[in-house]
């Protein structure tokens, strides 16, 4: 689980799960307590303190800051409670809800991030590594049950006739932008301005999820940019034997996918991904028109996401790639094969006033 610390997502899962574990053991707020701790030192340390992001209530939090090194030294006096499905999702979900590509990372994401919290989130990794509830993380694309999830008032997703001719419309459109890009943007990667910052497939293109161990798919619960939709229709998506899947197993398999089949954007990403990255220069993402006539599939592995995403990727000396758009353990599929099978169901976002919860709904 060494690959949890490597990326922003990762980390703010584990700090994620020790505020779970605090919180399920004395839910009762206190000064000293770690979930005060990171509070105070995420919001001196986020970006918009004071303005985006502000302190209602104790005047005296303004000045009242808290060091890295004492947060460490609270999260490793947590107790780590057992690991659970239902406990794992909600905290995968808080990480996911969290990932920004527009802006810089949020104070707990900076928080987590740094060096004095390395030794205590370890120590949480190990805690979920040891659990057989984390082993689907790494495993490939489940073929039998996957879900796609549509929301309501959202663009329609279908299973297209000729994927590769919407593919290739796809990609006129991004090399098109990024000409007028280069016209038209500045070069500073600190400019105000902003763009189409994701990296994944056309919306449009069916893709699906696993079903968790609640019944709901993933892809109810794990949204990155959410809108708040709060119904959604799931339909059972066929997978035939025989299909080329992709499997983003790590972060340099997304490399690879980028070096064999490079498409530039940096002119229309620049300033976005410098944002939440930190990094400026040359840019890449996966031609999908190209991929698409290679494989059928591809397949973010959730641990991959966690590792990666948020994080400038290396694709070669020059270019880097961002993971960003896709949630964990989605598929996107480029082919007419699949078909959507079985009756649709309907879910609703239930809050019992202590957390919200996917249920299905009555036909």
């Amino acid at each position: 689980m060494e690959m949890l610390l490597a990326g922003p997502r990762g980390r703010r899962l584990l700090l994620e799960f020790a505020l779970a574990s605090e919180r399920q053991r004395d839910p009762e707020y206190r000064e000293e307590s770690l979930t005060a701790g990171v509070f105070l030192a995420s919001y001196h340390l986020d970006p918009g303190k004071g303005t985006s992001v502000q302190l209602f209530g104790d005047v005296g939090a303004e000045t009242q800051e808290i060091s890295p090194a004492e947060i460490a030294s609270r999260m490793g006096a947590v107790p780590l409670v057992e690991v659970t499905p239902e406990l794992l999702r909600d905290c995968v979900a808080e990480s996911v809800s969290a990932a920004r590509y527009w802006q810089e990372p949020d104070g707990t994401d900076i928080l987590a991030g740094m060096p004095e919290l390395a030794a205590s989130l370890r120590r949480v990794a190990a805690h979920l590594a040891a659990s057989p509830h984390t082993a689907w993380w790494s495993a490939p694309v489940e073929e039998r049950l996957q879900w796609q999830v549509e929301w309501d008032g959202a663009p329609p997703r279908t299973v297209l006739e000729d994927p590769l001719s919407r593919l290739r419309h796809v990609q006129d459109e991004v090399l098109a932008e990024e000409l007028t890009a280069r016209r038209e943007r500045p070069t500073d990667p600190a400019a105000s301005w902003s763009g189409s910052w994701w990296s994944r497939p056309p919306w449009e293109l069916p893709s699906s999820t696993r079903a968790l161990p609640d019944g709901a798919p993933a892809g109810l619960w794990f949204v990155e940019d959410t809108l708040g939709w709060e119904h959604a229709t799931t339909r059972r998506v066929g997978i035939p034997a025989g299909l080329r899947i992709f499997e983003i197993d790590t972060a340099e398999a997304w490399a690879s996918l980028c070096r064999r089949f490079p498409i530039e954007v940096t002119a229309q990403k620049r300033h976005d991904w410098y944002r939440t990255t930190g990094r400026d220069g040359s840019w890449a993402i996966p031609d999908w028109a190209k991929v698409a006539e290679h494989y059928d599939a591809v397949h973010l592995c959730t641990l991959t996401y966690l590792s990666a995403a948020s994080t400038a990727i290396p694709v070669d000396n020059e270019t880097a790639s961002v993971i960003a758009g896709w949630g964990p353990d989605e598929t996107y599929w480029f082919t007419p094969r699949v078909r959507y099978v079985d009756e649709p169901i309907r879910w609703a976002l239930h809050d019992d006033g202590e957390d919200n919860t996917w249920v299905r709904e009555e036909s």
